[in-house]
């Protein structure tokens, strides 16, 4: 059986902190706590770890995984202050050996945590959030907010916004959910407008039931003319949907959008690099994938290139014959598990152990069951072995 879920609070820089979901429970070894770090957090520069210490309330370097129980923080120590890509296995070893010091990360653009914006263009870093954080507003319409909310909390006044207050909360609210779907659900915007009104409780409506069924509406239009300006600037995720180009992808009405779970559907390309220089990267990773210990390069190539992959499959619906020859790298555990955690944020592996121990007492119920059925069809048909010496 696996162990207590657990989660960790991990420190990958200056104002740049991350949750990491460990479903199984804490790993028994430090290596495999790394791992998870690297998978889940895509972190590609090795690294130590710190974790913050009770007794002295200070971070000191972690030596075994016992030292650590669930929600403790982590901090993540890069062990290399080279900002270049490597290119090769050499060139890795040559990095590792160079590296004198310890550097601890911070947000830059020569980052190389990949969910940063700096590195990765588009590339979104979480799921939907269980719990919608509702953003600030601008300053006025925060004053306007804080004079309300003192209304309401005296004699019950909801406040009905005027056009630019109203205006000025569904664009933040717009700007906010983008960082996690383009395509909303109907039960996704339900997620924020509720969301609204319990910070907000000036913000209820009266005569509806939810009391956010109004804000709801508004933010189906909002979020469809956010649309509408963001393809307009050339954002990917929703340039596929252009009629400009429905000669080419059929009716217009074939809206290609991502599927639950699917967090970064066709992400633009990373800053600086085009489909010509992301298809050159792609030759690189075909003489790579022929060399020996060379899963480090793959992995960042893989990164790197994730753009590219994602626009040939939803834009070009290649055929899997044709896709394993331009990718062949992709068709490897290793490398399947961290394309999962590319496009939806999840760790293939753990999410799946995770559920499966969930689930692990209704499927020996099921096998169990099956196995007394077939036992039971053979009984109700035994064999006759006397009329077969007849013949």
């Amino acid at each position: 059986m696996m162990g207590t879920p657990a989660k960790l609070l991990v420190i990958l820089g200056e104002s740049n902190c991350e949750r990491l979901n460990l479903p199984a429970g804490i790993p028994d070894s430090l290596n495999d706590l790394k791992r998870e770090i690297q998978t889940q957090l895509r972190v590609l520069e090795d690294f130590r770890l710190q974790f913050k210490d009770p007794d002295f309330n200070d971070f000191v370097n972690l030596s075994s995984t016992s030292d650590i129980q669930d929600k403790a923080t982590l901090k993540v120590i890069f062990l290399t202050s080279s900002t270049s890509i490597p290119t090769s296995s050499s060139e890795i070893n040559e990095t590792s050996s160079v590296s004198s010091c310890d550097t601890d990360l911070i947000s830059s653009p020569q980052s190389s945590v990949l969910s940063t914006p700096e590195s990765v263009s588009s590339v979104r870093s979480q799921a939907w959030p269980e719990s919608f954080p509702i953003p600030q507003f601008s300053f006025d319409a925060e004053m306007q907010l804080q004079k309300a909310q003192l209304a309401y909390q005296t004699d019950g006044t909801v406040l009905s916004p005027n056009a630019k207050l109203k205006s000025d909360i569904l664009d933040a609210l717009a700007s906010e959910i983008i960082k996690f779907k383009a395509y909303p659900s109907s039960a996704d915007l339900d997620d924020v407008a509720s969301a609204l009104v319990r910070k907000h409780p000036c913000l209820k409506e009266k005569g509806s039931a939810s009391g956010y069924y109004g804000w709801k509406i508004s933010l189906k239009y909002k979020m469809a003319n956010y649309r509408t300006k963001l393809r307009n600037i050339g954002c990917s995720e929703l340039n596929i949907n252009s009629h400009k180009r429905k000669g080419s992808m059929g009716s217009p009405n074939q809206v290609k959008k991502p599927r639950k779970a699917e967090v970064n559907y066709c992400p633009d390309y990373p800053l600086g690099e085009t489909k010509d220089t992301l298809g050159k990267q792609r030759i690189t990773l075909l003489s790579e994938v022929t060399k020996k210990n060379n899963e480090q390069v793959i992995k960042v190539l893989m990164d790197q290139t994730f753009a590219l992959r994602r626009h040939e499959v939803v834009e070009d619906l290649p055929f899997i014959v044709e896709f394993k020859n331009r990718w062949p790298a992709l068709f490897t555990e290793r490398e399947v598990s961290a394309e999962f955690s590319r496009i939806t944020t999840i760790p293939l592996v753990s999410k799946f152990m995770g559920q499966l121990d969930n689930f692990s007492t209704q499927l020996l119920n099921i096998v169990k069951k099956k196995r007394r059925s077939s036992v039971t069809e053979d009984h109700k048909h035994p064999v006759s072995y006397g009329s077969e010496c007849h013949h």
